[in-house]
């Protein structure tokens, strides 16, 4: 057991019976009262999030997790599917966790996979994803005015807006935080 104060953003721990993924943590301390941490939670069975308080005084009890670097496969009615590159064993994501990353998702690129109790139940994306564009207009002459911008589409089908000079079949870096263009790779 441990105490509320070691909880931290990305851990998992047994709320409820439930295995939950710490998304926000405040401590906080109010005058005479005594602190607490504030805490907000996702759900790793059902994906529903809730934010609770603990005293100082409470426990807690963490969940052994760890972390796999898995290569992205393929998608199918099962889910999402990735190989461990040294074993070449197949693990599926249920589509209810990867479907908001699947604009990020590229075959052969390798992500963190989340493992609790060697379940996986969820997915780290990298700070930004390289992808090839596949569908790119061509920029107008005389726009060059300003920084001018044009939609491409990448290989998972994400719509970016780039500089004109980026043309079909080049790889470019895509922020994960926000879907923008950073560079090309």
């Amino acid at each position: 057991m441990a105490t509320p104060t070691e909880i931290r953003k990305g851990r998992v721990m047994d709320y409820q019976g439930a295995p939950h993924l710490v998304l926000e943590m405040l401590h906080r301390t109010q005058g005479r009262q005594a602190g607490f941490v504030q805490v907000t939670l996702r759900n790793l069975n059902t994906g529903s999030s809730t934010t609770t308080k603990f005293r100082t005084t409470d426990t807690v009890s963490f969940m052994h997790t760890s972390t796999a670097k898995l290569e992205y496969s393929y998608i199918d009615d099962q889910g999402y599917h990735f190989m461990d590159p040294e074993s070449f064993e197949d693990t599926v994501l249920p589509s209810e966790i990867c479907d908001g990353y699947k604009d990020y998702l590229v075959e052969t690129n390798t992500y963190d996979i989340l493992l609790v109790d060697d379940k996986p139940v969820d997915l780290n994306l990298p700070a930004s994803v390289e992808m090839k564009v596949v569908d790119a207009p061509e920029g107008i002459k005389g726009d060059t005015a300003s920084n001018v911008q044009k939609p491409v589409v990448t290989e998972s089908g994400l719509s970016v807006m780039v500089p004109l000079f980026i043309k079909k079949d080049e790889v470019i870096k895509v922020s994960t935080a926000d879907g923008t263009y950073q560079s090309r790779a």
